[in-house]
Formats: structure tokens, C-alpha cells, sequence
């Protein structure tokens, strides 16, 4: 059994190790509900500017006009290249081991290509296609936890150059989408080629300047830029909801493990004091002799 003060080292420790974890809890849920509130805040964008693309697509373009939009182009995928988020830090308990699990799960089994060319956005991700030698073509850490559109605009336009010039033939994004605080899904979501969305019928009454179609040709590349930066969102807000619960969880060991300690603690001095008495009575009685 360990010594009171060995005991004692330790139940320091915990105690600091807990004021730390509590203090990361707290930011965690700071940031968390600015994130959450972003993600919140760019669907409707997102959900309107897939509508405009859908009533657009549906009325102006049919098999000869494909030329004219390559983003919408569909052909048999050879090579594809996958965007992967993911955080740049670690505690956030299982949450970048399941993104990463994911994201090698499609590149083995769902690709249907044998060559996958890897844009790693966040240093988690990044480190592991390198460290299992996969084709990273590029990669972009540091971004933070305040991405705005422009910070996006490299990653995506590295990823419509390869596909409008045929390096690939498909894109994914792999991210963590965020359900709630508790629920964070590794997903993988197709960016191009461009799916063309239902018509909605909102947008048909509208006059378009220039035209239509030049309307369409510049919403495209917007629309996979939006895609992408509603997949790093997502991402952000479940990295600092995986965090926080993590934290919470360490916190509540933390003071599970003290108790244990302090129990082993006072049972240790209960052992020497006990110790003690005897070896003064063992004493006592051999001067009586």
C-alpha cells in the first residue's frame, strides 16, 4: 500500500488535473453555442441556394447545354479525391478516431477507384493519411474556430481545378455532422459532380440578369463552396460538443478517483496509527518485564 504522503501527492493532482478539465468544460460550452448558432444560421442560405440551382438547372439545361456547366458533368469515376475535416486537436473523446475510421472506410471500400487523392483540412487528419501513405494532395491547418467563407475558397478551388481538368471524377467531403450536443455523425457527403436538386418551383417567375444560364454558371462553384463550409461548421460545432462532454466526463473521474483516494488515504492512516499503538504497547509490556 502506498505511503499517506504518496496518497496525498496524488489527491493533489487529481484535484489540479480536475480544475483543468472543468476550466476546458466551461470554454467548450462557450464556443460550442457559437458554433451551433453559425451552423443554425447558414442552413437557410444553403437550403435556398439549392432550391435557385434546382428551379435553374430543371428549366435551362438539358443533354447539349452540359458543355457549358462541367461542374454538373457526370461520368464514370476512375479517380476521386475526398475533402477530410478534422479537428486540430485532440481530447474530444472518440470524435476524430470515428471521422478518420470513416474516411478510410469509403477510401477502402466505397471509393469503387483505387486511387483517392486526399485534401486534409485539420492536422488530426492530415497526420494519419500521411502517417498510412496516402496521395495527400494538399492540406490546410490553423484555420480556427472563426472559418468564414474566403478561408474555404483554396480547398474548394483546388478541388473544382482537378475536377473541371479531369484529375478526378468525383469529390467528397468527410466531416463530423452535428446533431446535437451528444450526437456528433462521422458523414460523407458527394460536393461534386454537382447532384442536380428537385425543382422546388420558387424561382421560375424570377427574371435573371444577364441571363439564366449565366445566373447558373456562377451559382455553381458558390454552391459546392457552401457545401464544403457547412461541413467545416458542422465540424466545429461537434469538436467542441465532443470536447466539452469529454471534459465533463474527465471532471466527473477525476472527482471518483479522489474519493477513491481519500478512502485508500484515511484507511492508510487508520494502518499506521493502529501500527503505532502497538508497537507502543509491545513497548509498554516489555518494560514491565
Amino acid at each position: 500500500m502506498a505511503s499517506p504522503k504518496e496518497i496525498r501527492q496524488r489527491i493533489r493532482s487529481i484535484r489540479n488535473i480536475s480544475q483543468i478539465t472543468r476550466a476546458m468544460e466551461m470554454v467548450s460550452a462557450s464556443k460550442m453555442r457559437r458554433a451551433q448558432q453559425r451552423v443554425l444560421a447558414s442552413r437557410p442560405y444553403a437550403d435556398h441556394l439549392e432550391a435557385m440551382i434546382g428551379d435553374l438547372s430543371a428549366i435551362q439545361i438539358d443533354t447539349d447545354d452540359l458543355a457549358s456547366f462541367p461542374l454538373l458533368e457526370q461520368r464514370e469515376v476512375k479517380r476521386s479525391a475526398v475533402i477530410l475535416i478534422t479537428p486540430d486537436r485532440g481530447l474530444t473523446g472518440p470524435l476524430n478516431s470515428n471521422i478518420i475510421r470513416r474516411a478510410a472506410r469509403y477510401i477502402t471500400a466505397e471509393a469503387g477507384t483505387s486511387a483517392v487523392d486526399v485534401l486534409a483540412v485539420g492536422k488530426k487528419g492530415r497526420d494519419f493519411m500521411v502517417r498510412t501513405s496516402q496521395n495527400v494532395t494538399a492540406s490546410y491547418i490553423g484555420l480556427g474556430d472563426k472559418v468564414e467563407l474566403d478561408d474555404l475558397r483554396p480547398v474548394v478551388q483546388v478541388a473544382i481545378d482537378d475536377f473541371i481538368a479531369g484529375k478526378v471524377d468525383a469529390v467528397h467531403v468527410v466531416y463530423a455532422r452535428f446533431v446535437n450536443t451528444l450526437t456528433q455523425v462521422p458523414d460523407v457527403r458527394q460536393v461534386l459532380p454537382i447532384v442536380r436538386p428537385e425543382s422546388g418551383g420558387a424561382y421560375t417567375d424570377y427574371i435573371f440578369e444577364p441571363s439564366p444560364a449565366a445566373v447558373l454558371a456562377s451559382l455553381l462553384p458558390r454552391y459546392v463552396e457552401v457545401l464544403v463550409y457547412q461541413a467545416m461548421l458542422d465540424s466545429i460545432a461537434s469538436e467542441h460538443s465532443a470536447r466539452m462532454v469529454a471534459m465533463h466526463n474527465a471532471s466527473d473521474n477525476a472527482k471518483e478517483l479522489g474519493k477513491d483516494l481519500t478512502l485508500s488515504l484515511n484507511k492508510a492512516r487508520q494502518a499506521q496509527i493502529t501500527r503505532e499503538v502497538s508497537e507502543i504497547a509491545a513497548g509498554a509490556e516489555a518494560l514491565k518485564k
